[in-house]
């Protein structure tokens, strides 16, 4: 039977222009989050978790307004990090964004995926549709895992406020990268977060 993962970055935050860590939706934030809902309203999912950061947080209960019977709980696996760090093959474009974060932030970030891989990507025999609302690197990452890509590769692989991603897994096969960050319903004015917005 097969796993359906759902991966959305959250909606626009608010003042994220400022260099803020974290912070309430922007109204575009929140009606991108409320056409996203309405999108996966005919999805009978069976489970929703979302990162514990404020943005995130709003956006899943937005989503689960639109979806009664859905109810989002928060997990530290779907923070916001630095999954993986350089590798000699990564180009030197990405040097000075790598070169803006620690070694502890690699080594916490890289520790989190892999607890995320275990937790989200293991098999299962029934027929599941799990949501997952997170952030830009982390779907990055799941993408990533999936396409058995290099480490670092999840830099660059982005992701578009409220975008949906999704992976599918058949039993015994591996999983496969169904769409990625599909922007469909989002009308063109409220597709945000795309690569200019944050230089990687």
């Amino acid at each position: 039977m097969p796993h359906h993962l759902y991966l959305v970055r959250h909606g626009e935050q608010l003042d994220a222009e400022h260099g803020m860590p974290d912070g309430p939706l922007s109204p575009r934030g929140r009606r991108q989050a409320e056409l996203l809902g309405e999108r996966l309203g005919g999805i009978p999912f069976d489970n929703a978790w979302h990162s514990p950061l404020q943005r995130a947080t709003e956006t899943a209960a937005i989503i689960a307004a639109k979806m009664p019977a859905l109810n989002p709980e928060p997990s530290a696996l779907l923070f916001d990090c630095i999954p993986s760090g350089p590798a000699p093959e990564t180009p030197k474009v990405y040097d000075p964004f790598f070169g803006s974060v620690t070694e502890a932030e690699i080594e916490a970030g890289s520790a989190q995926m892999a607890d995320a891989r275990a937790e989200f990507l293991r098999g299962h025999r029934e027929d599941r549709h799990d949501l997952l609302i997170t952030h830009n690197f982390v779907i990055g990452w799941f993408v990533r895992e999936v396409l058995d890509a290099p480490a670092w590769r999840w830099v660059g692989i982005n992701q578009a406020n409220c975008g949906l991603t999704v992976l599918t897994q058949r039993s015994g096969r591996p999983w496969n990268l169904v769409t990625h960050n599909d922007l469909a319903h989002l009308p063109p004015e409220l597709r945000t977060g795309l690569p200019e917005a944050y230089g990687v």
